[in-house]
């Protein structure tokens, strides 16, 4: 998407690739939206980091990074044993993967880049198939989120009152998003609507990142409180819910996606508003069977018990919010039931949750 910034405006995309210096490049996601700046991790384990620390976060930017972090690790291997190599990748494979537990695409990504790289008879061959496989990826994910954006722009009639959690937007998908694809395609073609952002606590993704890629956007839009949103939705106040997913389960539908999800869907199921999760063909995991078994990744108490900001100096300050001696819970991820969810936005169209398995062959499932 475009980005203004110092009176210009410019492309970006969240995550790309250096090949002169085998960086991968990454928007700092913690900063905004106070500031925009650009990063640059060397190596495999220094974008590993960068996952785990939400420098670049959201499924479809960490699938990207991840296989960028495989290709760059890949890129840097020294020698031309091909046993010695392998031992090599399966080693940032792993480190890659531990990164963020929950979300699927890194490993999916990461998977497929492998794959294409074994037809690769020297090192060498193998190390040009990775990074052409990793790009290969990323553009893939814009793709689908276009596909999706015009699967699902006629949910958004005008005049709607649109409900989102977190971000799902192009931050959190290299570029155009997942949730916010029907969002684009609805003002491309002249629509009038309203977007109500979630504020995403602990972190605050719903009004750091997405109410700033509105604005940048220029769509209509307010940051409300996450206990308002049954406020509003008893009010007559939202007409439509979109989200995202970190793993949409194949089998079953189940959807794990930003703590605060499966609230949203309880009480738009409540006041009968049609509740959506949007998502590439990566974000898909075909072979769990149930969403109890998804790792739900426990974060640091201290993102629940104060808040980073921004001072009037500029300065980024992490203030305690909480009682001194209390402890918290922060679980970063909730899954939400098949039956509370009206449709699948998907690449290849809008599908019932349990209808995924049935359709798989057209989303890119086993046989």
């Amino acid at each position: 998407m475009n980005v203004k910034t110092r009176n210009r405006t410019r492309h970006y995309r969240t995550v790309s690739f250096d090949a002169r210096t085998n960086a991968v490049v990454l928007i700092e996601q913690r900063l905004l939206p106070h500031r925009f700046q650009l990063v640059r991790t060397p190596d495999y384990r220094a974008t590993a980091r960068a996952i785990t620390e939400m420098i670049v976060r959201g499924a479809g930017a960490i699938g990207a990074t991840a296989a960028y972090g495989l290709a760059q690790g890949a890129r840097a291997f020294h020698g031309a044993g091909l046993a010695a190599f392998e031992r090599h990748m399966e080693k940032a494979f792993q480190t890659l993967k531990e990164a963020r537990p929950t979300a699927v695409d890194p490993v999916n990504a990461m998977v497929e880049v492998r794959r294409k790289m074994a037809a690769g008879q020297t090192v060498a061959e193998r190390q040009t198939l990775a990074l052409a496989a990793a790009e290969h990826f990323a553009d893939e994910v814009v793709a689908h989120c276009e596909a999706i954006g015009r699967h699902g722009v006629k949910l958004i009639r005008d005049g709607a009152r649109v409900l989102t959690h977190c971000n799902a937007g192009w931050l959190a998908f290299v570029d155009v998003g997942t949730a916010t694809a029907p969002m684009y395609a609805a003002q491309a073609a002249g629509r009038k609507f309203h977007v109500f952002c979630d504020e995403t606590r602990p972190r605050c993704q719903g009004a750091s990142l997405t109410a700033w890629e509105l604005a940048q956007q220029g769509i209509s839009h307010e940051v409300i409180a996450d206990n308002a949103a049954g406020f509003l939705m008893s009010r007559g106040e939202v007409d439509l819910v979109i989200v995202g997913s970190d793993r949409t389960l194949g089998r079953t539908g189940e959807v794990a996606n930003k703590i605060g999800t499966y609230t949203k869907a309880v009480l738009a199921q409540r006041h009968d508003i049609p509740f959506y999760v949007a998502i590439p063909l990566s974000t898909i995991d075909w072979n769990m069977k149930s969403g109890r078994d998804i790792p739900i990744e426990e974060r640091h108490a201290d993102e629940t018990l104060g808040a980073w900001g921004v001072t009037r100096r500029g300065r980024r300050e992490y203030v305690r919010v909480a009682n001194p001696t209390s402890g918290a819970r922060n679980p970063g991820f909730d899954v939400t039931p098949p039956e509370l969810i009206a449709g699948i936005l998907t690449p290849a169209g809008i599908f019932k949750p349990r209808e995924l398995w049935r359709h798989r062959a057209r989303l890119g499932g086993p046989a």
